[in-house]
């Protein structure tokens, strides 16, 4: 009797699990679809990147960045195989930081250069560059349980799906809307001299790139384009004179060509859905003329 009153309670434990994981998927649809939820701050973000990275294999290609890469969505390239660890409001050198310290190693890393003077967030490389997982093994269950659960009720597009609605939108002309506001605000926002702190993370980066060598790591620059107006601010111009003057190589940039005349900036220096998938695109192009098991 006693045994089975213990089989019982176990029976009725599961059951309540079970029952509470659906009933949190079902909150989180409902709530997510009736309410206007606090938005998710810029460091919620980056550790839900980050945890996600170090929690899936490793893989061929990792675009780092600023809040101008995260634009990219993942779902915009054809690559296969390709995460990207852009920071919203961190700096490029943490994410690649990260990458290097973890077991596996990526093929190809493209590092953003377009914000250059940010310092590396210590603190994120410390609990995310470790050998071992951050997430405590006890909650991966749970985590699998509940992202198996919305993926059932929420299926993701198909890659076609997702290359198809690109289409569409890429054979239609660009957006254009009134952003001079804008503009105006970031070319003030430019205006300063960041010589000291890009010229210190330019030399980090470049030691960075050496030990991403020495591990069989072959890392890319690249620049995303800005409006002629952030171009000719003296932030940008002097942060490129000092990238460009420490790597002069060619062969050290992944080369962005797409025509000017198509891209959009929403708030002056953050590329529009189009225009960022048009990036994308030009960013795949270039990739493809790099064989992967040669990087």
């Amino acid at each position: 009797m006693e045994q089975q009153s213990s089989i019982s309670w176990l029976v009725k434990c599961g059951l309540s699990a079970a029952a509470l994981l659906v009933a949190c998927g079902v909150a989180t649809s409902w709530v997510g679809n009736s309410l206007q939820l606090p938005a998710t701050t810029t460091r919620d973000g980056t550790l839900i990147t980050l945890n996600r990275y170090i929690q899936e294999p490793v893989p061929d290609v990792v675009l780092v960045g600023s809040s101008l890469t995260y634009r990219l969505n993942e779902e915009y390239f054809a690559t296969p195989r390709l995460r990207n660890l852009a920071l919203a409001g961190g700096a490029p050198m943490t994410s690649l930081e990260i990458v290097l310290a973890r077991p596996g190693v990526p093929k190809i890393v493209l590092v953003e250069t377009n914000v250059m003077s940010r310092p590396v967030d210590d603190a994120l490389v410390a609990r995310f560059g470790r050998r071992q997982d951050a997430e405590p093994r006890f909650f991966r269950p749970i985590r699998m349980a509940v992202a198996a659960y919305e993926n059932r009720v929420h299926a993701p597009l198909s890659h076609a799906q997702i290359m198809a609605a690109m289409d569409s939108l890429l054979r239609g002309p660009p957006r254009d809307f009134d952003n001079r506001v804008y503009v105006s605000r970031a070319v003030k926002e430019h205006d300063e001299d960041p010589s000291a702190a890009v010229r210190s993370n330019v030399e980090r980066l470049a030691e960075l790139i050496r030990k991403a060598q020495q591990v069989g790591v072959r890392v890319m620059l690249f620049e995303l384009p800005f409006p002629k107006e952030i171009e000719a601010t003296r932030t940008v111009e002097t942060t490129r004179r000092i990238v460009h003057g420490r790597f002069a190589g060619p062969e050290q940039w992944l080369p962005i060509d797409v025509e000017a005349s198509e891209l959009r900036w929403l708030d002056g220096v953050h590329l529009d859905e189009r225009s960022a998938m048009l990036v994308s695109r030009s960013i795949d192009k270039a990739l493809a003329q790099i064989p992967l098991d040669e990087s």
